[in-house]
């Protein structure tokens, strides 16, 4: 059984031969640069060849919450032929370089409509991403902060980017961001992780140094079967 995941990465590998072989722009993105930024309409896709992106949602109110990242091997924003007016306050943000190959909305859609096999890969890339909104809105929400927390560092030992699982690239501001939690509470529940001795915080990343001991204080809906 699957446990939710914030980072997308290799969904769809095996696929890049054709990606190339279909019309496309190659794109770079520096650091910061905004693949599709807010208020603008979804008229193009990116196949991520290299780098990594965050997506993140703005409240009317200035607010935002990071709801995943991105990296090589993955589409983003997944592909869909509906407008939807919350996608005017969504945008995806370069984290480092990036490289994409950029498809036209009509181009990806002949691209699943002839390659089943593509079809279905995108089908089961939504299921993954509609498991984490449901994840966050109907279990995670009503967790307290401190649960909520360690259930989101369980959730980056068990899939992340960095060669070494227990290093969680992620600072308070990202962590606070995703959780929808103020800052101040979240470096007080770091702050207690820390003095049990179940993380050592750094300057932009978390270091976990007992699992077991992290795992249990997480919700049973996240751990792994």
């Amino acid at each position: 059984m699957l446990i939710p995941r914030y980072y997308f990465s290799d969904d769809f590998k095996e696929f890049q031969e054709l990606f190339f072989s279909y019309p496309h722009e190659k794109k770079r993105f520096r650091s910061n640069d905004y693949l599709w930024n807010f208020d603008e309409p979804l008229t193009h896709f990116h196949y991520i060849l290299s780098g990594a992106a965050m997506t993140v949602l703005e409240h009317e109110n200035g607010s935002r919450k990071i709801s995943s990242f991105h990296s090589q091997g993955t589409v983003f924003p997944g592909y869909h032929r509906s407008a939807f007016k919350i996608e005017q306050a969504i945008a995806t943000i370069a984290l480092s370089e990036m490289e994409t190959l950029c498809f036209s909305q009509e181009v990806f859609c002949r691209m699943l409509t002839e390659n089943p096999p593509l079809m279905l890969s995108t089908l089961d890339w939504y299921s993954s991403y509609i498991n984490l909104l449901l994840y966050e809105s109907a279990h995670q929400d009503y967790n307290s902060s401190f649960i909520q927390l360690c259930n989101l560092l369980y959730l980056f030992t068990q899939n992340s980017p960095a060669s070494d699982p227990r290093r969680i690239d992620l600072t308070q501001e990202n962590l606070a961001e995703i959780l929808a939690l103020t800052r101040v509470n979240v470096a007080r529940n770091l702050a207690r992780l820390r003095q049990e001795n179940i993380i050592i915080p750094h300057r932009r990343w978390i270091q976990v140094v007992d699992q077991k001991a992290l795992e249990a204080y997480c919700s049973l809906e996240t751990l792994k079967p």
